[in-house]
């Protein structure tokens, strides 16, 4: 599940800096949110991966 998250994190990165950068404007919104939850999902799997060792 870490890699997965790590996928998806890189992806909402990518996201973010086209939309911010002004090249995808409209979609500034959707990385802003994707961003934060695979932050949140992140963090969980961290945490998850700690308990279990």
């Amino acid at each position: 599940m870490l890699r997965w998250t790590i996928t998806f994190i890189i992806i909402a990165l990518i996201a973010g800096v086209l939309g911010f950068g002004g090249i995808a404007g409209a979609s500034a919104g959707i990385a802003k949110i994707l961003f934060f939850v695979f932050i949140v999902l992140f963090v969980l799997s961290l945490l998850k991966k700690g308990v279990k060792s």
